[in-house]
């Protein structure tokens, strides 16, 4: 072969090369947006808080235990966040009862106390709003493994993160657990290169966050439909010769006309062996049917039937 063939073809190959190396370049697939998991668990999970319709329960989320091998820096703190951002699209309401969120808010009663801040409508030393549900957890296993395909040519790599969470959702009146369970999530994150370019993987929180949302956006699609599955149930707060005030309001979900069947509370109900509170003795002793929503909280009802309704007093949709 002569010479100038030689460079000839040295020639093209040097091109070849250099025009697949202009052309390729590393990118990458799977990175977190907008709150979204691959699955297309959080897009269920919004569908179910559009389908629910009971009541607008305020719950209160405990940073989650970070029970990892390895302690997984920032995990709990991440899981408490994308909670409250799920409830909330869920139509739900919910209170960070972090320490950090405890601390603000301590410091927020001692400026109080000294005159340094004004006191509004409301006092710090007031606390939160009265809760519903407590939410809590612990996340117990995480890991990230990498798969990949290398070739001549070509190489693509995935950088896949797993998660196991344990939840509780805990009525606060009675003590107990409407949904406790464990749930496992997944996120995968793609990076492709050629050329001896290589697919590069380095640690992105985007993994770690993505598989939470996926394990969570489950988590919290048991517990929306267990929340709606419960029945409505209210108490009389003032009595007077007009109406009836309840607590419902807006947050109920209830018609205005809907009819309650209001109880009187008698003594606890407790398993004799275990001491477990099972609930309290109710008597019927008349119906009310809600005339108004006062605002998100309160509600006017009249009376329909029956006499001696007082403060305390349960009210629950007529069977």
């Amino acid at each position: 072969m002569g010479s100038h063939v030689r460079s000839a073809l040295k020639v093209t190959v040097v091109a070849v090369l250099g025009a697949a190396l202009a052309a390729c370049s590393i990118s990458s697939t799977g990175v977190v947006k907008d709150d979204t998991t691959l699955t297309g668990e959080t897009e269920r999970l919004a569908e179910a808080g559009t389908r629910y319709t009971g009541p607008e329960y305020l719950v209160g989320i405990l940073t989650f235990d970070n029970k990892t091998p390895s302690k997984v820096q920032g995990i709990g703190e991440a899981a408490t966040t994308i909670l409250r951002t799920q409830l909330e699209s869920a139509g739900l309401k919910a209170i960070l009862m972090d320490e950090g969120e405890l601390a603000e808010q301590k410091k927020l009663t001692e400026l109080q106390a000294s005159g340094a801040v004004k006191t509004g409508k409301k006092r710090a030393n007031e606390g939160f709003d009265a809760l519903d549900y407590r939410l809590s957890g612990a996340i117990t296993a995480y890991s990230e493994v990498e798969e990949g395909v290398d070739a001549v040519v070509y190489q693509s790599k995935s950088r896949v993160a797993r998660v196991t969470v344990d939840y509780a959702l805990v009525d606060i009146a009675t003590g107990r657990s409407l949904v406790a369970e464990s749930g496992a999530g997944e996120y995968r994150k793609k990076t492709t290169g050629a050329l001896g370019l290589g697919a590069k993987s380095s640690f992105d929180p985007n993994l770690r966050d993505g598989a939470l949302r996926d394990a969570l956006a489950k988590a919290m699609s048991k517990m929306i439909a267990k929340l709606g599955s419960q029945p409505f149930s209210g108490k009389i707060v003032m009595v007077n010769a007009d109406s009836i005030v309840i607590r419902a309001g807006t947050r109920s979900h209830l018609n205005e006309g809907t009819q309650l069947t209001v109880y009187h509370t008698g003594p606890e109900i407790r398993d004799p062996d275990s001491g477990e509170l099972l609930g309290r003795q109710e008597s019927k002793i008349g119906v009310i049917r809600l005339t108004q929503h006062q605002n998100e909280r309160l509600s006017q009802a009249s009376v329909v039937s029956g006499q001696g309704f007082q403060s305390g007093d349960v009210v629950k949709p007529v069977p």
